[in-house]
């Protein structure tokens, strides 16, 4: 059978992929026949609730004796009959389906995922650590280390087991693009280690395109250089940061993903929608969001050659370079060179409040919306960075960062693109 990550990479067009997941099996059902039958290449998504993500199964199970609706699907707490209906019939090799769930101690999610047949998840023992919660990264190492060993014992028995490493989406805003490449690159490394030979690598839409396309050149180039006998490819995270209010604002925003992703030949996308703003999207709104992005990606691989001088030897390359050679160089075993970088402050993530973070580094954007180092901390990027502690953020700026996105993209909000369009006529 054709695992996850072969299908996207012999796709041939931008797979596109939506953040769907309801606690009803037939709602969740719904939704993968809806994103079956959308137009465009896509696959699946089961979404696990908060509940299931941080180990509070007993919540989980109440919510469903007593018919109380969850922000996802819980996987673990189904019945396993449950969950194969829900997937029969749907799951294929022309429409595989992922997991998405959030969590630091991922044991039950795998253990339910891999019974129930599924064989495509992602996190990472990184960023589903220090951004979500208070566990120790030392811990979230091990619970990561055990889930990839039992993951990658698919392959014993003839299947394809697929992790994507959610480090390029760290805090999912104001995280320099160096850093969210060296991240992801070192989590999949570390998936690598465990025995997972089928790998996708995850980037999110930030503040500027240009510097978006040099972060995901500076990507490919870095697994290129250290991911040998491994299938990957890249995947885009439409911006996951404060999003539009207008419609127009939101598609405009997700059509920029879209270029970002079809600019770079990355072969994955997932979407966001029109109402990220205010609740959680319909199967209705996921389907158009779907559609459009793929007829963006379409039409600018079609028309567009973007000027592409300087992305690959860019500086982003140089900062992440710099960072990933720093944490290898701290021994042979991925994991422990992970938690050693942050003990050092090699790796640290900006505005992050978890302890095992250094917490000296600050960022801020520029006159043209590019992610810049404001303070760089004990990170090892002398001699690439203007000094540690050059530049004073204030907590006005800060705020005003947080909602750059939202106010550039409602601010040049106009008549949405024919893509868009077309898809409204057709009632989409």
């Amino acid at each position: 059978m054709t695992g996850f990550g072969e299908f996207v990479r012999d796709a041939g067009e931008l797979v596109v992929q939506p953040r769907m997941g309801m606690s009803e099996p037939d709602r969740m059902r719904a939704g993968l026949l809806a994103t079956k039958a959308a137009a465009g290449t896509t696959v699946g998504t089961i979404t696990l609730d908060s509940y299931t993500r941080v180990g509070d199964l007993d919540s989980a199970e109440l919510a469903l004796m007593e018919d109380v609706p969850l922000n996802g699907y819980p996987i673990v707490s189904h019945e396993l009959a449950t969950t194969r209906q829900v997937l029969d019939g749907i799951q294929s090799e022309d429409f595989p389906i992922q997991v998405r769930h959030g969590s630091a101690a991922p044991q039950d999610i795998f253990v339910a995922l891999m019974t129930a047949g599924l064989d495509a998840t992602e996190g990472g023992p990184v960023s589903y650590c220090l951004p979500y919660g208070r566990i120790p990264i030392a811990e979230s190492l091990r619970n990561w280390s055990r889930s990839c060993e039992l993951f990658a014992r698919l392959r014993d028995i003839g299947r394809k087991p697929h992790l994507e490493t959610f480090g390029g989406c760290m805090l999912g805003q104001l995280c320099p693009p160096s850093q969210l490449v060296a991240i992801s690159v070192l989590e999949a490394l570390f998936f690598y280690q465990y025995g997972l030979r089928s790998i996708s690598v995850s980037y999110a839409q930030q503040t500027n395109l240009r510097q978006d396309i040099e972060a995901v050149y500076a990507l490919r180039r870095l697994c290129d250089e250290l991911l040998p006998d491994t299938d990957w490819h890249v995947v885009i995270y439409a911006y996951m940061g404060v999003y539009p209010t207008s419609p127009e604002g939101a598609y405009q925003l997700l059509g920029q993903a879209a270029t970002l992703a079809a600019t770079t030949g990355s072969e994955r996308l997932i979407v966001k929608t029109v109402a990220e703003s205010v609740r959680i999207p319909t199967i209705a709104e996921n389907v158009s969001a779907l559609e459009y992005a793929a007829a963006t990606a379409a039409r600018v691989r079609r028309d567009r050659k973007a000027d592409l001088t300087g992305a690959v030897n860019s500086q982003t390359y140089a900062e992440a370079e710099a960072l990933v050679s720093a944490v290898l160089n701290l021994g042979t075993d991925i994991g422990q060179g992970l938690a050693l970088a942050f003990q050092h402050g090699y790796l640290d993530i900006p505005y992050c409040l978890h302890p095992d973070n250094n917490g000296r580094t600050r960022t801020y954007l520029d006159a043209a919306g590019r992610l810049c180092w404001a303070d760089t901390g004990k990170l090892p990027l002398t001699g690439l960075v203007a000094a540690r502690g050059a530049r004073t953020v204030t907590s006005s700026e800060l705020l005003e960062s947080l909602s750059y996105v939202r106010r550039k993209f409602d601010s040049q909000a106009i008549t949405p693109s024919p893509a868009h369009a077309e898809l409204e006529a057709r009632g989409a």
